[in-house]
């Protein structure tokens, strides 16, 4: 079972920080909407998803870009976040191409998400 997120347990997250759920290839950012300290839980607001893509190219990966803007908000454990740097957040913020490879529409965007919550879910089951 793969590791998610760094030891961040002893950190404390604020309500508007960017913050990162990396499992695999795969980067889910958000924003903390309100931290739920007694249960250890985050509400967050997804905004964007990073998956490098091996099928496009044989020699190097690609990143895809997903914009989750009218997904659904989450709530997870603390513990499997991370704070994003600002040096890897700012590009994918200003980045407003609505039309990347996997954006086409919302109903794509919302099942990359779907599948990403359910790979993590299951290879974290103890957090929850």
């Amino acid at each position: 079972m793969e590791e998610t997120g760094s030891n961040v347990s002893d950190l404390q997250f604020k309500e508007s920080q960017i913050i990162c759920l990396e499992y695999e290839d795969t980067k889910l950012y958000g924003e903390v909407i309100q931290l739920i300290h007694h249960r250890r839980m985050c509400w967050f607001r997804p905004i964007c998803m990073t998956m490098c893509n091996f099928e496009d190219s044989r020699d190097s990966a690609d990143l895809d870009l997903i914009h989750l803007q009218s997904s659904s908000d989450l709530l997870w454990p603390t513990s499997l976040f991370r704070p994003a740097l600002d040096t890897e957040v700012i590009s994918l913020l200003t980045d407003t191409d609505t039309d990347s490879k996997t954006n086409k529409g919302a109903v794509s965007s919302k099942q990359h998400l779907n599948q990403f919550v359910k790979r993590v879910w299951r290879a974290n089951q103890d957090k929850f």
